[in-house]
């Protein structure tokens, strides 16, 4: 009997393979207490374990495939990097001496520090880096483990997930609980068809690589290793997030049917790079791209993007302790600009929590600290803090520089600079002073500068969408942030599994305030793009375009499927369908709607 499965689609296609269940034995974290003598040798297997796990990436790292897309790597380098930085290498040295207490409850210590911290982060993107410590310190603590033992398991046998390099793994569907990123990066290597995972959420790690490396997936299936058997038949659906355990010929030879023209379609969207950017009937519209760090421009040149729509300079501050000076911002955005070769860059200024409490702390990246001095205790609700344009008001010493060295960079090339997190018109007028404030201390140095340079609003907060008309007549252009402005409106974490079920792009309300922020663009004849996640999802594109949206910006790798959906549609259709599902009043009339809108057009 066939049984279904249902979790979060995160990376589109089908897979058809048997099930391989990964179990990993638990790693005992529990606090033992040292006698003086045996310090020393506690430190040292630390640092044996820190070694073991760095080796581990290194080798990670030289196996991605070279066709693989720039931000795989970046994975692995933040990992290594992380394992340098001394909050990592240190800090735990510190506890064992200080407190007396073996490696593993040191490094579980300071996991639960850094954890505040990145929770404090308002970019949803960059609060989910807490997956990351985790990944790490978990590498270090099975590097102990089987230091401690000799081996993963006790009887000799290798860890499980050094079988991820075994010709058994080639063609199989892999259940686990989680995955790091040098799993799935080992996973793509040796040939796995697809992974379900019991936990995470669209932005995990494991699902942004997936997506990056063509692996469809799904995640958020809670106990499927309970009901999944090992070497049973599943098929597995990336789009829809349904798996099915033992299924029937019927559904076996769709599968096949649908995974061939997948693979066929796939191979299609390389003509697309050079086409212009307009659907059936003329209507134009523009594809750029969001990109985290430099190495992402490569993809960026690849797929042939009008521009950046998002550039998050957020990793500027990432693993260090320090903040980074203007000639640091300066130079990276300089470089930017030249390999654009005028095509727009749109730096977002820093998007940054403050949890003051634990500043001291830090966080690799310097995020904690990045506040300077301030009052205050530890934020109740981190993601209702100083965070965004208001950390950036607060203490101008860390926006000031950012904004010279944008305005310095905008002499070299066509720059916008886009303001996070704003709630109210005092913030738009406040952040216009201090820019209008920096532009006068560079005229009177003589320093060149593009004193038109367009100064936008990122629209994420349910308050601002509402008064959209009024920022859009202080400002030169909107920037809808759909991440952030879904999950305020809908008050759930987008990346907690207990909740993300509830995240709905198309809940009425999302999509009212979406109509709303595009309509006060139209009015002040001012530009209306969208940076976040919706704007990458071949499933929505065409319904904003309907909704009057012209302006996207997504991850690289997402740009031709996306390209692909809009160029094969026509705008004065897509108009009238987007009005009827705006009016409709159930999830199901909607999802009948939606699929009318993504029907192939009539020739």
């Amino acid at each position: 009997m066939s049984l279904m499965f249902t979790g979060i689609g995160v990376s589109r296609g089908v897979a058809i393979g048997e099930a391989w269940l990964l179990r990993r034995d638990r790693i005992d974290v529990g606090t033992r207490t040292l006698e003086k003598a045996d310090v020393p040798a506690e430190v040292r297997r630390l640092r044996r374990a820190l070694k073991t796990a760095r080796t581990r990436l290194l080798i990670t790292r030289d196996s991605i495939p070279e066709a693989a897309p720039d931000d795989v790597s970046a994975f692995i380098e933040t990992h290594i990097l992380m394992l340098d930085d001394e909050l990592l290498s240190k800090r735990p040295v510190e506890i064992i001496k200080g407190e007396r207490i073996n490696a593993e409850a040191a490094l579980q210590k300071q996991r639960e520090a850094l954890a505040k911290v990145f929770g404090s982060m308002e970019d949803t993107y960059l609060a989910t880096r807490i997956d990351d410590v985790d990944h790490v310190i978990e590498s270090v603590l099975r590097a102990l483990d089987q230091g401690g033992r000799g081996d993963a398991n006790g009887d000799g046998r290798a860890d499980e997930t050094e079988a991820l390099g075994d010709a058994r793994w080639k063609g199989r569907i892999v259940v686990a609980d989680d995955l790091t990123p040098a799993d799935t990066i080992a996973m793509k290597n040796h040939g796995v068809a697809g992974f379900v995972t019991e936990t995470g959420g669209q932005l995990s790690h494991s699902a942004i690589l997936a997506r990056s490396l063509g692996i469809p997936a799904i995640v958020g299936v809670h106990d499927a290793r309970r009901y999944i058997r090992s070497e049973e038949t599943l098929t597995l659906d990336g789009t829809s997030g349904l798996v099915l355990a033992e299924p029937t010929d019927e559904i076996l030879a769709d599968f096949r049917a649908r995974r061939k023209a997948a693979r066929r379609r796939q191979k299609e969207l390389g003509a697309l790079i050079d086409t212009d950017s307009a659907t059936r009937d003329g209507a134009a519209f523009t594809l750029s791209a969001n990109i985290e760090v430099e190495d992402d421009l490569k993809a960026v040149r690849r797929v042939n993007a009008a521009g950046i729509g998002l550039y998050r300079t957020e990793f500027l501050f990432m693993n260090r302790r320090d903040v980074p000076d203007e000639q640091e911002h300066f130079r990276v955005y300089t470089k930017a600009i030249r390999a654009l070769k005028g095509a727009p860059l749109t730096i977002r200024t820093a998007d940054l929590g403050a949890d003051k409490g634990h500043g001291a702390t830090g966080a690799p990246g310097g995020a904690a600290s990045a506040g300077g001095s301030g009052s205050g205790g530890s934020a109740h609700n981190p993601a209702m803090g100083l965070r965004g344009i208001r950390l950036c008001l607060s203490d101008t010493t860390l926006f000031l520089p950012q904004l010279r060295a944008i305005l310095r960079a905008s002499a070299r090339g066509p720059v916008r600079i886009l303001l996070p997190m704003l709630t109210t018109v005092a913030e738009v007028r406040q952040s216009l002073a201090l820019i209008a404030q920096v532009k006068a201390t560079l005229a009177e140095e003589d320093i060149e500068f593009d004193d038109a340079v367009p100064v936008g609003a990122m629209i994420e907060v349910p308050a601002a969408a509402i008064a959209a008309d009024r920022f859009a007549r202080e400002l030169d252009f909107l920037s809808i942030g759909t991440n952030d402005l879904i999950q305020y409106t809908l008050a759930i974490d987008r990346v907690d599994d207990q909740v993300n079920y509830l995240y709905d792009p198309l809940h009425p309300a999302v999509l009212e305030l979406i109509a709303r922020i595009i309509e006060a663009g139209n009015a002040a004849n001012i530009p209306v793009s969208m940076c976040g996640e919706m704007a990458g999802d071949p499933r929505y594109v065409r319904l904003l375009l309907g909704l009057g949206l012209n302006e996207f910006s997504m991850p690289p790798n997402q740009l031709l499927e996306v390209k692909r959906a809009l160029v094969d549609s026509r705008r004065s259709t897509l108009r009238k369908q987007a009005q009827a599902l705006l009016d409709a009043d159930t999830p199901e009339e909607q999802k009948s709607l939606l699929d009318r809108i993504n029907a192939p057009p009539r020739t």
